[in-house]
């Protein structure tokens, strides 16, 4: 990218915030009068808070990032202007009235699929038959659409992943190594959530819902497959690793105990968090570190162009994902034993 190039780019992710901002306040009372997210066993909050602030993140997102890119000759594929406001749909009628387990994932799949089957044949990862890698996304896709639904349960908890995680997007576009639709994405969503932030700040006024935790999961995947496609796999599973392990085995542990893993429950690992005594500025403030070293390690994953050290970066990420892991799990007697 030219010098032009990266000052747009930032005018752009500036832009976003502020009229993610304006929506914001003009929608806050709308909110509140009608999509209250009561607490339930699932639930951080202890009072009602108005929730669909994400159709101001989505908004802008699209609206500043997809009329950019057109300017710029860079623009996204076609569909994913289509799964994205399809994907917060289902979650808007699901924030105002919960929709049924199996027509809900129908739905989601459909918006991921429109993602990942229309993409063009040669962009490949595996050397598989390309419809079984293709449905292989979808599954994945799907969970993680899902997991970043899962993990937006605490005040600031989506801003502390996805800005570092769309900002070291952001910075690899700049340094040609993510295509220009993809990057422009990332920088719009990065400022969009920035403008979010303020709103969403302990004690939050008012939560993302699924109508935007869903659309910035399909949003965030599709720039990660894009990183993946363009030969950087292990910097694609860096980035979000934090968000895989604690929702992963979550589910796994859950499944293994033969509880009903699709129900509320406060079981992931940085709700387990705040219930052994961190706060959740503490919470935030650790996973915000920890992804700032996960986009770390994926720079110098790509910077490596080595599998070997590639491979021994995932390991380094995997064990940081872990200690924050088992700091989470402890309650505050055990942390304080060993001087944590």
């Amino acid at each position: 990218m030219t010098i032009a190039d990266i000052i747009m780019l930032l005018l752009a992710a500036i832009a976003t915030a502020v009229v993610c901002t304006v929506l914001m306040v003009a929608l806050r009372p709308l909110l509140q009068r009608y999509a209250l997210a009561r607490p339930n066993a699932r639930s951080s909050h202890k009072v009602p808070t108005p929730q669909g602030a994400g159709i101001a993140v989505i908004a802008a997102t699209l609206l500043i990032g997809g009329g950019y890119a057109l300017t710029a000759g860079a623009a996204p594929p076609a569909l994913l202007f289509v799964a994205a406001p399809l994907i917060a749909l289902v979650g808007l009628v699901d924030d105002i009235r919960p929709i049924p387990v199996l027509p809900r994932l129908l739905l989601q799949a459909l918006a991921v699929g429109l993602v990942v089957f229309a993409a063009p044949d040669d962009l490949r990862i595996l050397p598989i038959p390309l419809a079984i890698e293709r449905t292989l996304l979808l599954i994945g896709g799907l969970w993680f659409v899902n997991l970043v639904n899962f993990m937006d349960g605490l005040d600031l908890m989506t801003v502390a992943e996805a800005v570092p995680i769309t900002a070291a997007l952001a910075a690899l576009g700049v340094a040609g190594l993510l295509p220009p639709p993809a990057t422009i994405i990332a920088a719009t969503l990065c400022g969009a959530l920035l403008g979010f932030a303020p709103f969403n700040r302990p004690v939050a006024k008012v939560f993302l819902g699924d109508v935007g935790s869903l659309p910035i999961g399909l949003l965030l995947g599709w720039c990660l497959l894009e990183l993946a496609w363009h030969g950087h796999v292990v910097a694609a599973l860096l980035l979000p690793l934090y968000y895989l392990a604690d929702a992963t085995l979550t589910l796994l542990r859950r499944m293994l105990r033969g509880e009903p893993f699709w129900a509320a429950h406060r079981t992931h690992f940085y709700q387990r968090a705040t219930d052994n005594g961190f706060t959740v500025t503490q919470v935030v403030g650790e996973v915000f570190l920890l992804n700032l070293v996960l986009a770390g390690l994926s720079g110098a994953s790509i910077v490596s162009a080595s599998m070997s050290a590639g491979l021994m970066l995932l390991i380094i990420g995997v064990a940081a994902v872990a200690l924050v892991l088992r700091r989470f799990s402890q309650p505050r007697e055990a942390r304080a034993s060993r001087g944590g």
